[in-house]
């Protein structure tokens, strides 16, 4: 029996420097990429999307984790539920698009039809044997956590208690229960998904690429890095106290391993969006929140979500996998849902600033990932106060893949 040279994912990151970028094989190799899908992308939540992406009966959204394609539908007893996208019949996709409108779940090939509840309604001339409640949709783990959907395709998901809690009391004063979809933007990115993530978890490189963000959203690490409820710049803690005086929740969360985290922090000289004025893109404001320079509620999710809740308008996002070298954001903006396009807000203004950020990111994204490619690449150290964000990431994602690897080798 000859043995493989070729060091395994666990390998690789056992032998990883604390405080380090990855080894190159962890950003661009197949191997690292499906134990990627199998044992975080296929076992822990995901963010789905808003669900004013759903806001009536029939309302669907799709979306493709590695093999899986799932879509996720309102039902007409208003439940937000999920299910592989796949018919019982012969495997067809049931929904291509990103996302539409219909009384029923309808297979475009044999039209075998399916209730929003995923019940097998019609199969035609399949013989008096059959009985259709066998054939049902399978379902995918589903949960609306006021206003952000999240699946799992897990048989048995991991525990959102404490997520759950936080999201829901942070989230509440946006009223994105109460929103609608202004805008939304699809783009790929030629970069493994820890890139695009890792590049989100850190404003190091914000200055030279970011000109219309850097108007409102500092890049001082002080104003985003935070230890605690107690321990921020002074700045934080300054808006914290007066969050803290008119009942918002504002002050730093997150779980023990970082997976997740939310905290309001203020945009700079009290300005009130992410816009190239400062100034507030949306005249109805969204929630209730007391002022026009509450600043941003930011809370990301390890693996596949960042987001900014501010007075006027809310910025979702969401990253999926394509391949070791590709990673599909989608970017929604949300508005009141009585907000009027053209009186309330205009377009242009709204998305001006995401819309170029967006692009730059995967500018930055493709030409750090070309590099990695490169046979000289070697991982080079994180700086600890401008990427504590990105060693929180590697360090989740060692973390949890190095526990789930062993297991499986340990079988093995």
């Amino acid at each position: 029996m000859t043995h493989d040279p070729t060091p395994s994912t666990a390998q690789l990151i056992a032998a990883r420097r604390p405080g380090h970028a990855l080894d190159r094989a962890l950003y661009c190799g197949r191997q690292a990429y499906q134990d990627d899908l199998d044992h975080i992308w296929y076992r822990e939540w995901l963010f789905a999307g808003p669900a004013a992406q759903v806001p009536r009966t029939g309302s669907y959204l799709t979306m493709q984790v590695g093999d899986y394609p799932v879509v996720v539908t309102r039902g007409a007893d208003g439940r937000i539920r999920a299910f592989h996208n796949v018919c019982r019949h012969r495997g067809q996709r049931l929904c291509a698009k990103a996302a539409g409108t219909g009384a029923k779940l309808v297979c475009p090939y044999h039209q075998w039809t399916y209730d929003l509840d995923g019940k097998l309604l019609f199969a035609r001339d399949m013989g008096p044997d059959f009985d259709p409640a066998k054939y049902s949709l399978k379902p995918v783990h589903c949960i609306d956590l006021k206003g952000m959907i999240f699946i799992c395709l897990a048989q048995v998901p991991p525990a959102i208690n404490e997520l759950a809690a936080n999201l829901m009391r942070y989230v509440a004063p946006s009223g994105l229960d109460r929103s609608k979809v202004a805008h939304s933007s699809t783009i790929v990115e030629k970069g493994n998904w820890k890139l695009v993530m890792e590049n989100n978890r850190e404003c190091y490189h914000c200055s030279g690429s970011h000109p219309s963000l850097c108007r409102t959203y500092s890049d001082d690490p002080l104003m985003t890095v935070m230890e605690g409820p107690n321990s921020a710049s002074p700045e934080i803690l300054a808006h914290w106290d007066r969050c803290d005086a008119a009942g918002l929740p504002a002050r730093f969360v997150n779980a023990p391993d970082m997976q997740w985290r939310m905290a309001r922090v203020p945009l700079m000289d009290h300005q009130e969006s992410f816009t190239m004025s400062g100034k507030a893109a949306v005249a109805r404001r969204m929630g209730q929140l007391p002022w026009n320079d509450a600043g941003s509620l930011m809370f990301y999710h390890f693996p596949s979500s960042w987001n900014h809740f501010l007075p006027d308008h809310a910025i979702v996002f969401r990253i999926l996998p394509v391949s070791p070298t590709e990673t599909q954001v989608t970017t929604w903006w949300l508005v009141h849902e009585d907000a009027v396009e053209g009186t309330d807000y205009d377009l242009d203004t709204l998305t001006t600033v995401w819309l170029a950020t967006n692009d730059e990111d995967r500018q930055v994204v493709e030409e750090n990932q070309l590099g990695i490619l490169s046979p000289a690449y070697e991982p080079g150290p994180y700086s600890p106060s401008q990427e504590a964000g990105v060693i929180h990431l590697i360090d989740w994602y060692c973390g949890v893949m190095s526990a789930r690897l062993g297991l499986r080798q340990a079988a093995e």
